[in-house]
């Protein structure tokens, strides 16, 4: 049997998908029942009877920051796809991250040695990687520098470490990094609310970008390497580098509007973060905008994913198609 953590987010429900549509035996965890409702939306977007799929799926509750209720997680496991994760770019939720990106992946490892797990796949971030430097192309082996990192980049990374320990104490396993997932059936965050803002006819756009990789490509990656000989290694998951500018143009012809054609300068980010900070401390609100990711948000930021198209002969998927597919479930959904 399988073990997918956080099936119930983007990633881990349409990775469910692929198992199960595949005839593998599948557990996972959730929290609370409405997660598994988006879980059962996601399976809409690709058969006309999701629910019989989503109750193929043994789900158990379970919380992975509390080690106490994750040992029966994992009988009769022998592959784990940890997924699961928090994601904050709040300086405020620091303790939060890394309680549950890695404190909980300490307990997933630690239990998967317990019960001599066969391999697991981790799924990282490009937050986790080392930054562009004098416009160098970005490898797994860049320079990661904390400094640059946003809270979030930073527990990912340390995340990382738990898994890599787990590796030198016999774990067999392999880490992907994607860059920003491009799926449907999540339009309140991540890269759905991309969608979200261009349907709205918005004019702004951020300047700079990033790599960019449809979700089933991911999920493409992620089960060549579990069924693969690869051990140890990590992986950039980014099918293509882009700015945020060219994403609209992408996405708002097909929702049925104009794109977005006025950057916001580089003073307004300096100036839009400095009144979030002071809506924060002066109100309690959540930070919207960091230090960190105002100045990220600059740049270009270029991804090579050479190394999983050379060891595992792999090849990304046209991701103007995987735009298209989200562009038209949003449209039928929204």
């Amino acid at each position: 049997m399988i073990l997918v953590t956080g099936g119930t987010g983007l990633i881990g429900s349409h990775l469910l998908f692929h198992l199960i549509s595949n005839g593998n035996k599948v557990r996972s965890n959730y929290r609370t029942k409405e997660s598994i409702d988006k879980v059962h939306n996601v399976f809409g977007y690709y058969t006309d009877n999701p629910s019989d799929l989503v109750e193929q799926i043994d789900w158990v509750r379970a919380d992975i920051t509390n080690l106490g209720g994750l040992d029966s997680l994992f009988d009769g496991i022998s592959q784990v796809f940890h997924c699961a994760a928090l994601i904050s770019f709040d300086p405020k939720d620091f303790k939060a991250l890394e309680r549950t990106n890695v404190e909980g992946t300490a307990n997933i490892v630690n239990l998967s040695l317990k019960h001599k797990v066969k391999k697991l796949c981790y799924v990282s971030s490009i937050a986790a990687i080392g930054p562009s430097l004098k416009q160098k192309e970005i490898t797994e082996e860049t320079e990661w520098l904390e400094t640059k990192a946003s809270v979030y980049g930073i527990t990912k990374y340390e995340a990382e470490l738990e898994v890599w320990r787990a590796s030198q104490e016999g774990l067999s396993v392999v880490i992907v990094n994607p860059g920003v997932v491009i799926g449907p059936g999540f339009w309140k965050s991540g890269s759905g609310t991309f969608f979200s803002y261009a349907a709205k006819g918005k004019k702004y756009y951020i300047p700079g970008g990033t790599g960019f990789v449809s979700v089933h490509d991911v999920i493409k990656a992620m089960t060549m390497l579990m069924a693969s000989e690869i051990k140890t290694e990590r992986f950039i998951l980014v099918g293509q580098n882009m700015t945020y500018g060219e994403l609209f143009k992408k996405i708002a012809p097909k929702l049925g509007v104009e794109p977005p054609d006025r950057k916001v300068s580089k003073f307004m980010l300096e100036l839009f973060w400095r009144l979030d900070w002071a809506r924060s401390h002066l109100f309690g609100k959540r930070r919207r905008l960091s230090r960190i990711m105002a100045k990220g948000l600059y740049q270009q930021q270029t991804y090579s994913n050479r190394k999983i198209r050379s060891q595992l002969d792999f090849t990304f998927a046209d991701l103007d198609k995987a735009i298209a597919f989200c562009c038209d479930k949003f449209m039928t959904k929204n």
